[in-house]
């Protein structure tokens, strides 16, 4: 009986060059939600967020930006996804409404691991969100990551690639 002989050739692939090494990913998106900013005073007091994205995906105007929103935007970012595309759009981190309560401990809101648990929660929405190549059609996405003013009484309408 004959013993099997294990096929040693080698496999032969495309050498790598530098570039597919080295050069850029192919597609790529980044988005970071930081720099936390409280502003004003009472019931009037809310917290910013910078986001910025830098990405090299043509649907977007720009390969790079920055803005700053507070919550309230990334709940209209929210609803506008939910209404106008046919993206499952996941949940933002929780409203924190007992946090918002008079005579606490601590200062709600706008205690430090509170506004950092909300950063991290809104930094993997919009991740997950932006990622979507659906959600990446829709002109509130691009609004809410790349307009420094946001225009809420906008057009729904769907971007097309540039």
């Amino acid at each position: 009986m004959a013993e099997a002989i294990p096929d040693t050739r080698r496999l032969y692939t495309k050498p790598q060059n530098l570039n597919d090494a080295y050069g850029p990913p192919s597609n790529f998106l980044e988005i970071d939600v930081s720099n936390p900013e409280t502003v004003g005073v009472g019931r009037n007091r809310f917290t910013t967020y910078e986001i910025r994205l830098k990405t090299n995906l043509p649907i977007f105007k720009l390969k790079e930006s920055r803005v700053r929103r507070r919550y309230s935007d990334f709940e209209w970012l929210r609803g506008e996804l939910e209404r106008e595309s046919k993206v499952v759009v996941p949940p933002l981190p929780g409203k924190a409404l007992f946090r918002q309560l008079p005579f606490r401990g601590d200062d709600g809101i706008f205690d430090d691991s509170f506004i950092e648990e909300r950063r991290q929660g809104l930094e993997q929405f919009l991740n997950k969100v932006a990622g979507h190549p659906l959600a990446q059609n829709e002109r509130c996405l691009h609004i809410f990551l790349q307009e420094e003013s946001m225009d809420k009484n906008y057009t729904p309408s769907k971007i097309r690639q540039a």
